[in-house]
């Protein structure tokens, strides 16, 4: 297939902005991106299609075309739904480049292009046991992807979180879907178990799945390569397929959030179920932070959609802990997500007609857990009851402020004195202002605390029996 061939596809109605004279460029592959520098996942002839999420300014079309360019793909096709045009340094850069660059419809899904696209592909492509494979799609309708894994043999279909999608198990499922994550390139040989682990799609990997291949993959013969090439395009077709379709969802989400009543019975949601609403962010583009979402939350069907750019979804809470299996989930896949990482936030279980106040309650722990450091941050609902919320909406600079001024005194004169204040006042205040407790845990002698507390006391100027008093220092040891 080549890419003129895309100008021929009535309901795709893409334009060709410029490079008309390299439309005869062969289409290996569809990838959807918003990586500023996407080449390393990058194998050569893919169309690639972008919102421009990666975009800040001019300089960075030259940076993402250049990698693109370098990277050997065929052509660009893309659409900034915020500007409502395509850049004109991003046309410069694909002029500059040779790189043929069209124009989406406004109205028109990155998967709908992908799904028709990798459907000519798949019905183009014909040799040896790929033929085969593409003749038994429709068992892939009917079965499941474990009736082409019996044709192709020794194969297994993974997650990034370690869940085996299809085939039997293979050895430690959680390594394989590690060394998937940091391969520095794909495909990748696990030598200690004879596997090669090839992409699924070339996208985000946190948000992919992936083909286990018995062998070395520098090693396999054309036929070969071109075989599993065959598979991985099935199993994209499948995942496509399966969970809920995208409009859907997005409609559901939407009205919950609105407050009127979702579509849940059309969606194939039981109404009278429990809910949990999750809310996610991070340096994923909007594809992959939905297919992260969904791939975290597979046993439950999720509805996910997007609000202000947000990630949400509605998940029938079936008796399971959902925060649990949010939080393990991110952490299988944290050494695959960029360094902003994903900050999550869960609701409490609701009716559907208290969907609307979930939504808002995931919102809220999200914006909580985005103030937290590290690469998975996923706060529950019952954290919003407590002061950690209260804290985290008050600026920094008047949370510095306000612990310097309790806590300065104390540690200046720790490190003047060699003492031990700050450490006494944290044990005291977890001691409950038990003397005889405090003294216990630091192995000091109940004199010396009391001489300590009193020293806290005239350099602060206040008085560790007085209740609020006590709640500043825990709040301002807590800032820090």
């Amino acid at each position: 297939m080549r890419l003129r061939a895309l100008l021929a596809m009535p309901g795709l109605r893409l334009e060709v902005v410029t490079g008309a004279d390299e439309l005869d460029r062969p289409i290996r592959w569809v990838v959807t991106t918003d990586l500023l520098d996407p080449g390393r996942y990058l194998r050569g002839g893919e169309l690639v299609l972008t919102g421009l999420v990666w975009r800040t300014g001019p300089a960075d079309s030259e940076t993402f075309v250049r990698a693109l360019a370098g990277a050997g793909v065929s052509g660009l096709a893309g659409w900034d739904l915020a500007l409502g045009a395509i850049p004109d340094d991003l046309v410069e850069a694909c002029r500059r480049h040779r790189l043929p660059l069209f124009k989406v419809p406004e109205d028109l899904a990155f998967a709908t292009i992908t799904e028709e696209v990798v459907r000519l592909l798949s019905r183009a492509r014909a040799a040896d046991l790929a033929d085969v494979l593409d003749r038994h799609r429709r068992l892939v309708e009917g079965t499941g992807l474990d009736a082409v894994l019996d044709l192709v043999g020794h194969c297994h279909v993974l997650a990034a979180t370690g869940r085996v999608v299809a085939g039997p198990r293979p050895p430690d499922p959680a390594g394989l879907a590690r060394a998937f994550l940091t391969a520095p390139r794909l495909p990748h040989h696990v030598r200690a178990h004879d596997l090669s682990l090839v992409p699924v799609a070339d996208g985000a990997r946190a948000a992919d799945w992936f083909v286990a291949a018995e062998g070395d993959a520098a090693d396999w013969p054309a036929e070969r390569r071109t075989l599993i090439s065959e598979l991985a395009a099935i199993v994209a077709l499948e995942r496509s397929r399966l969970g809920m379709d995208a409009r859907l969802a997005q409609e559901v989400v939407t009205a919950a959030a609105t407050g009127d009543a979702p579509p849940l019975e059309r969606a194939g949601l039981d109404p009278g179920s429990g809910f949990v609403a999750v809310a996610a962010s991070g340096g994923l583009g909007p594809d992959d932070l939905r297919a992260v979402l969904v791939e975290i939350l597979s046993g439950s069907r999720p509805a996910v959609g997007f609000l202000d750019g947000e990630a949400m979804a509605l998940v029938p809470s079936g008796g399971r802990d959902v925060a649990a299996g949010v939080r393990d989930g991110l952490d299988a896949l944290a050494p695959g997500l960029p360094a902003a990482g994903i900050a999550a936030g869960i609701s409490d279980v609701v009716p559907a007609a208290g969907l609307r106040g979930a939504v808002e309650e995931a919102r809220y722990a999200r914006r909580l857990a985005a103030t937290r450091p590290g690469p998975v941050r996923v706060v529950r609902h019952d954290e919003l009851a407590t002061h950690v919320l209260l804290l985290a909406s008050v600026p920094d600079d008047v949370r510095r402020m306000f612990r310097g001024r309790l806590l300065g005194p104390l540690h200046a004169y720790d490190r003047a004195h060699g003492a031990d204040l700050v450490r006494t006042l944290e044990t005291f205040l977890r001691c409950s202002g038990s003397w005889t407790r405090c003294a216990a845990e630091l192995h000091l002698h109940v004199n010396s605390v009391r001489y300590r507390i009193r020293r806290i006391e005239e350099l602060t100027g206040r008085d560790l029996s007085r209740p609020e008093d006590r709640v500043d220092f825990f709040l301002a040891l807590q800032v820090g």
